[in-house]
């Protein structure tokens, strides 16, 4: 009788095995446990902070039409239709994009309602929208004399709003502009100057857009897309007050316009040498990456480099950058991982 084939042991292999990490998962809440029921939302009477803005709503010729709770998180919240010329965005917000307001203008008298209210908050006697200026625009373009508002009575939350605005996507320069703005409007009052980056990490989400919002400023036409991994790499929102911190970015956003204006130069050596793709610029600025060496241990975050350091050796490499070292399949590679193009 043949005995039974036993299949050979593989040796243990001498390579060390990665530790497994894990995640720690956020505990789901039950479904309907959070927040207030239909009957509490509108239960209660309003704050004295409600009744004033009721007031102010009236006394700019509009008209308050409920007052309740929000479901969510219990805080009041009036429902008003205000006088179309009593509302502006807030200063910070981005540029307005005018084809996504004339679409809206196009949209809105087809369903004959205006169904998506704005939010809202008092300033100075009138009120201003952190999260609603294509809709006003729109409103405007098509004659209207008044609007729909969701009016809190907290000016400060225009500020958090801005972290969910979703009425027309992002790209990273309109990010970066409308963070550094709001950066600008906090240090300009005086009763947030000394507010320091680090409680503000809601409204700016991550600290690069700070720095590079200050190139935009400088340069509409900056490449941010091709720099921000670098930034990410060497930026943090600081434990300092933000009107002492602004100055340090602007220094450092100086020096990433000298580095774009130095990787800009060797974009056009390689266009002299033949290289026509619009992936040029991230090529390049992988190529003179010192942080592409920089490796982590496992389960932990790369460490934090000097982003000015960093960006002057990018410069010393950028002046020094050599077409004739690029081969066409770098090229390639570079378009195929995508890097934004040139901006």
């Amino acid at each position: 009788m043949a005995k039974a084939k036993t299949a050979a042991k593989k040796p243990a292999s001498d390579k060390p095995t990665k530790p497994k990490t894990t995640r720690a998962r956020k505990p789901k809440a039950a479904a309907g446990s959070v927040g207030l029921t239909p009957a509490e939302v509108d239960g209660g009477e309003p704050p004295g902070a409600v009744e004033r803005l009721v007031d102010a709503i009236v006394a700019a010729g509009g008209a308050a039409l409920a007052t309740y709770r929000d479901p969510l998180g219990g805080h009041w919240v009036v429902f008003a239709v205000l006088p179309i010329d009593k509302v502006e965005p807030t200063p910070y917000q981005r540029e307005l994009s005018r084809a996504h307001a004339d679409r809206l203008a196009t949209v809105i008298p087809k369903v004959g309602r205006f169904l998506d209210p704005i939010v809202a908050v008092p300033h100075a006697g009138t009120f201003i929208t952190p999260n609603g200026m294509h809709r006003l625009s729109a409103m405007r373009a098509l004659g209207a004399r008044a609007i729909t508002a969701l009016i809190l009575p907290e000016p400060e939350v225009a500020f958090r709003i801005l972290a969910l605005n979703t009425e027309k996507a992002h790209n990273l320069k309109d990010k970066a502009l409308e963070v550094v703005r709001m950066a600008r409007a906090l240090v300009a009052d005086p009763a947030t100057a000394d507010r320091k980056e680090t409680e503000l990490a809601l409204e700016f989400e991550q600290a690069g857009f700070l720095t590079v919002g200050l190139c935009y400023e400088q340069n509409g036409r900056f490449s941010g897309g091709a720099y921000m991994p670098v930034v990410s790499r060497c930026d943090e929102l600081r434990d300092e007050r933000l009107r002492d911190t602004l100055p340090a970015r602007e220094a450092a956003a100086r020096k990433l316009l000298e580095l774009d204006e130095a990787v800009g130069e060797a974009v056009t050596r390689l266009k002299a040498a033949g290289f026509t793709t619009g992936y040029l610029k991230p090529l390049v600025v992988s190529r003179i990456n010192p942080l592409r060496f920089v490796q982590s241990k496992p389960g932990e975050k790369a460490p934090r480099a000097d982003l000015i350091k960093t960006v002057d050796k990018m410069i010393e490499s950028a002046k020094k950058f050599d077409p004739g070292k690029i081969k066409a399949a770098d090229v390639a590679a570079a378009a195929w991982m995508g890097g934004g193009g040139e901006e």
